[in-house]
């Protein structure tokens, strides 16, 4: 058996407990956004499974101490490898979804992507493996990017797109007839991962202990950000709906980045900042919420707020 194959079947949902999905475009994703809410939800007996759309197979390696040619040639491996390891750490479960990486665009001009990959993938059959999942894992939540993706990486994007077009169809019996057996989700939510407020929070606590703080070049570029930004008429700053307590877990999410050894720096801006520090700063990660079937009054913190009194366990 394949060890996507064994990924799978440990994906059967589970009766009496809430189901959590997490749907991220690369390995590492998982790692970065949500990852100690995942983990906290896991040791509260919600069953969680994360679905990566592609294997990173283009992705740059960021660890200078990875950067290795033998490394580079063998990436889609290695990633998978890597992913293997941060999921036994947070305690969830994991399926890749069979795209490629689409890479990042970078130059001007930015080159075309290139052929096959998940970007250019079109919406209805870059969707159908999410449906299926949707539908065999049976989530009550699912927790996806917005429409910026976060960042503007042609992957994140598409991921946000698939999602959005995934949470509509699983429900529908008409759509993606041979693709499992309907099923609705009750929420779904945008990652608010990385915003001003929170990095401000951190800066002013790393000043108050007479720390050095990492985070003024960060305000420099989010101000030059911020004037772009102004120039697009359909930009707006996402809504903070739901703050999960999550700082119990900060040190199980760094461990599950630190397995993704050829993207992520041990020695980088991840971990500028003491968990202390973010603990008393910051305990949260923060969420929007997109959609939602079921009554909930805002703010949240828990993301499921109404299901847990709308479903029978």
């Amino acid at each position: 058996m394949s060890s996507q194959a064994e990924l799978s079947s440990q994906a059967e949902p589970q009766f009496g407990a809430l189901r959590l999905m997490a749907v991220h475009a690369h390995p590492d994703d998982e790692s970065s956004k949500g990852a100690a809410t995942m983990a906290r939800y896991v040791r509260e007996g919600v069953q969680v499974l994360v679905c990566t759309l592609t294997g990173g197979e283009r992705g740059d390696i960021l660890n200078p101490a990875m950067d290795r040619p033998e490394v580079k040639a063998d990436m889609a491996r290695i990633r998978r490898e890597e992913m293997s390891r941060a999921r036994e750490i947070l305690g969830v479960e994991q399926k890749f979804l069979g795209f490629t990486d689409s890479g990042l665009p970078e130059g001007d001009p930015k080159p075309p992507l290139p052929p096959g990959c998940f970007a250019l993938t079109p919406l209805a059959e870059a969707a159908e493996p999410l449906v299926r999942a949707v539908r065999e894992f049976r989530p009550h939540v699912i927790l996806t990017y917005d429409s910026s993706g976060g960042y503007p990486h042609p992957d994140h994007v598409k991921t946000h797109e698939v999602s959005v077009a995934a949470f509509e169809a699983a429900a529908d019996p008409d759509a993606y007839p041979g693709s499992g057996e309907p099923w609705q989700p009750l929420k779904m939510y945008y990652f608010v991962s990385f915003h001003q407020a929170k990095f401000a929070a951190l800066h002013e606590e790393m000043l108050r202990r007479d720390m050095e703080s990492p985070y003024t070049k960060i305000f420099a570029e989010w101000e030059e950000r911020a004037r772009r930004r102004q120039a697009d008429p359909g930009y707006h700053e996402l809504e903070i709906t739901t703050r999960v307590q999550a700082g119990d877990y900060f040190e199980v999410r760094d461990r599950a980045l630190l397995a993704h050894e050829t993207q992520i720096d041990p020695n980088g801006f991840w971990f500028a900042c003491p968990l202390e520090v973010q603990r008393a700063a910051w305990p949260t990660e923060d969420y929007h919420l997109a959609r939602s079937l079921v009554d909930t009054e805002l703010p949240e913190d828990d993301l499921f707020a109404g299901v847990r009194e709308s479903v029978s366990l």
